[in-house]
């Protein structure tokens, strides 16, 4: 990988967190690991980083809390929490920290990977093309830089928000389903992850609420509809 990416891993598990850090140095990232939240707190506002993989349980500072201090900072980093959980109500609060995916521990390293490479290609796509701003209102989205701004504010979004916008806009002309919008977004249309959805459909309804000509209208039982 000619452009190293730097991807900041807080793991308190010495064994997990070594094999990931040397199976994602394999593949050419560029892993700081840190063994405590508040030692990954420390390492993200003192370097630069690309993507950050956060254990939920973590000593000294939770990946939760974690989350939401990087949040403060950058509001587009994406962030991928690993979990021994698989209750609901922890992935719904590790999104409205701010996490963009989850892996549910015990997971392969190869999945991992994938969802790292595919966060990684989003990121690497050039600002200013067209296919990639969208007017909806009076708001400009535009999907390269995560913002969706008017004449009022300016909002960065995170990049799973980014996704959910963009899918919406890209089907405005029709109820898109549910599990479409799982399946393209996170690849999973599980029970969990469409409570979570919910989450981030409120997180939207919430930045588009200054313009009301534009609705996320829910469908119940169907899907969602982008109306502007």
């Amino acid at each position: 990988m000619s452009d190293s990416k730097k991807i900041l891993l807080v793991e308190d598990d010495p064994n997990l967190g070594f094999v990931i850090k040397d199976n994602l140095s394999i593949k050419g990232y560029d892993v700081t690991l840190c063994k405590d939240g508040e030692e990954g707190e420390r390492s993200f506002f003192a370097h630069p980083y690309n993507l950050c993989i956060f254990d939920v349980m973590l000593p000294r500072k939770d990946g939760f809390s974690l989350a939401r201090s990087v949040r403060e900072k950058n509001k587009s980093i994406p962030i991928l929490f690993l979990t021994a959980k698989s209750m609901m109500d922890d992935k719904l609060e590790g999104f409205q920290a701010g996490a963009d995916d989850y892996i549910t521990k015990p997971f392969s390293l190869e999945e991992l990977l994938c969802r790292i490479e595919v966060f990684m290609r989003r990121g690497a796509v050039q600002p200013g093309s067209d296919e990639k701003r969208f007017f909806l209102g009076n708001f400009e989205f535009d999907f390269s830089n995560l913002t969706l701004k008017n004449h009022q504010s300016e909002k960065t979004l995170t990049q799973k928000e980014a996704d959910v916008l963009r899918l919406l806009y890209l089907n405005r002309e029709r109820v898109l389903k549910r599990e479409e919008i799982l399946k393209q977004v996170w690849g999973d249309d599980d029970y969990f992850m469409g409570r979570s959805l919910d989450v981030f459909i409120s997180k939207l309804r919430k930045y588009l609420k200054d313009d009301p000509t534009v609705q996320i209208v829910n469908y119940h039982g169907v899907g969602f509809k982008l109306e502007a």
